[in-house]
């Protein structure tokens, strides 16, 4: 495996967040300059890390820029490609919600985000197709996912809603027959099973009181990221119904329409959908708050990818590991299936809209790029909203 500086690490993802559009969609091309032409990984070792960057929470195509930096200068390596890799997108959108700030009020701004609405609108109901097409296998998966949605629309608080479907597939597939086979799990090594946590415990602890002392609404904000993070599975869209539960319903720190917009810009912006914490951070405390909220929105699973990739060829093999977060994939279609209805109830429906979000459907499912259809929907908006 070639060596290679920190440095040439993160120029060159750095580079590659410049144009990282598309999400989960930029681990082919992470793998084209990891794999392909810098041959820092061979085919074996990428694929056992997208299947890593998977199973854990957190943004996919973050993770795995993480991923291949560990693999080549460990921890540091880890460091500086992930963050190399995400900087764009928060530069990107810090100075976009700085725009949003001070020119929302404007009637072409209005014009452009009322649009926007319905471009959002179809964006979540085709991750919702997209992820549940991927992730509800089975009957069981279907049941968890109606479960979820129920719960969520009774109030009950997401991430209790995320714990019972892991529990309840656990529950669920002990039962089969099947499920007694054994597997090719093994014991972790005491030391390696706590070092991981405690990494995350020491960190988080020193993060939290320096965040604390400096200002209690800064460390509000930081907890409520960082348990998003911790619960996300999936990738990057299935933080966006705990982001809006938090931020939205229980702090009211936003308006459900601003959140909307907030979601808008995230697509107009290279990297993970998540960098809405970014929008959300700078709308409530300021560029301290696009600081917190982005170090805490990444740091939790960035740190959970540190301390599970030497263990995780022992995890795999759990049948309980892979039971449960099948269940809490389930779970998150549910999850997108409640923001899909909530954001719908947003728009003032005409034909004009019905018209537009069925078009915006239609590229979508048609793998039109994101970026494109957030754009055309902009400049439709300016002239039509």
């Amino acid at each position: 495996m070639p060596r290679t500086g920190c440095y040439n690490l993160f120029t060159a993802f750095f580079r590659l967040g410049l144009t990282s559009f598309g999400g989960p969609a930029m681990v082919a091309y992470i793998r084209e300059l990891s794999v392909v032409r810098k041959k820092w990984l061979d085919e074996e070792s990428f694929k056992h890390g997208v299947s890593l960057c998977q199973a854990i929470p957190g943004a996919t195509a973050m993770q795995m820029a993480g991923y291949v930096g560990l693999q080549i200068r460990g921890l540091k390596g880890a460091f500086v490609s992930f963050a190399g890799f995400g900087l764009p997108a928060f530069l990107f959108m810090t100075f976009l919600a700085a725009l949003y700030s001070r020119y929302h009020i404007l009637p072409e701004v209005k014009s452009i985000f009322n649009g926007l609405q319905v471009i959002v609108t179809a964006i979540v109901l085709n991750a919702t197709y997209s992820f549940g097409k991927g992730s509800v296998t089975s009957i069981t998966g279907l049941l968890i996912v109606l479960f979820s949605a129920a719960l969520f629309f009774a109030g009950v608080t997401p991430f209790l809603i995320i714990l019972m479907a892991a529990f309840i597939n656990i529950v669920i597939d002990r039962n089969r027959p099947e499920s007694h086979a054994t597997s090719a799990f093994e014991p972790f090594n005491k030391f390696q099973l706590c070092k991981g946590p405690l990494t995350i415990f020491l960190f988080g602890t020193f993060f939290g009181v320096l965040i604390y002392f400096l200002n209690t609404d800064l460390f509000s904000l930081a907890v409520i990221m960082a348990k998003i993070d911790l619960f996300a599975f999936g990738g990057g869209f299935s933080a966006l119904p705990l982001m809006f539960h938090e931020i939205v319903t229980v702090k009211a720190w936003l308006s459900d329409q601003t959140f909307m917009d907030g979601i808008a810009l995230g697509q107009v912006t290279p990297g993970p959908i998540v960098i809405t914490a970014a929008f959300v951070g700078y709308l409530v405390q300021g560029l301290a708050g696009a600081v917190t909220a982005t170090l805490a929105i990444f740091t939790p699973s960035f740190f959970m990818l540190v301390a599970l990739a030497p263990l995780y060829e022992r995890m795999k093999g759990s049948p309980r590991f892979l039971t449960a977060t099948q269940g809490i994939l389930s779970s998150f279609v549910g999850l997108l299936i409640y923001i899909s209805i909530q954001f719908a109830m947003l728009v003032p429906w005409d034909i004009i809209r019905i018209s537009t979000v069925i078009a915006a459907l239609i590229a979508l499912l048609g793998k039109v790029d994101l970026q494109y259809v957030v754009l055309a929907g902009a400049c439709i908006s300016l002239f039509i909203f």
